[in-house]
């Protein structure tokens, strides 16, 4: 069998509690054995691009606090000012292009995750080896009329990486620049 990588996917559904239920249906696929699931939680896109998780689970017993998992810094990113002016940038980018193949290339992880779970919704990030990608499909485009975003983990936690650092090199030039020091 080949190695199969983490994979982060995310959700969003027509209304908040068909979310809580892919939230309870990805937990029994996760006992199944057809994905193996290290976090997830159930957030809501609020105003201005900030993600709130309303419910949140780590499948590795670890009992992660979620602002140390993955997805916790993924909503931390896009929760503070960088995830203010994405929330701008999606807005504009996405109303100003006709094709959905080119709003795909233009997105980074910031973008994808706020447009596929858009202002006012509620939706579900999974991070996961998916087992059986067949039974997330039925769950989420059959099941419960949804969508799903999936991108390689590595290539989340390196965005999240690098968004940090342009985080914290903007918080030094900002205190030198106003107050003169580092």
């Amino acid at each position: 069998m080949a190695k199969k990588d983490k994979t982060v996917l995310i959700m969003n559904f027509e209304t908040e509690s068909v979310a809580y239920q892919a939230f309870s249906d990805l937990k029994k696929l996760h006992a199944e054995r057809k994905i193996i699931g290290y976090q997830m939680a159930v957030v809501t896109h609020q105003a201005n691009g900030k993600l709130k998780a309303d419910d949140f689970l780590d499948f590795t017993g670890a009992d992660k606090n979620i602002k140390d998992s993955l997805i916790g810094m993924l909503i931390g990113i896009l929760g503070g000012p960088l995830g203010v002016l994405l929330g701008w940038v999606v807005g504009s980018v996405v109303g100003s292009m006709k094709d959905a193949g080119e709003v795909k290339n233009a997105m980074t992880v910031f973008e994808k995750t706020l447009e596929t779970i858009p202002e006012g919704q509620t939706g579900v990030i999974l991070i996961a080896t998916e087992q059986e990608r067949e039974a997330v499909n039925d769950l989420v485009f059959d099941k419960l009329s949804g969508r799903i975003a999936r991108m390689d983990e590595e290539l989340v936690a390196n965005e999240i990486k690098q968004a940090q650092e342009a985080e914290s090199e903007a918080q030094a030039s900002a205190k030198k620049k106003w107050f003169g020091r580092k």
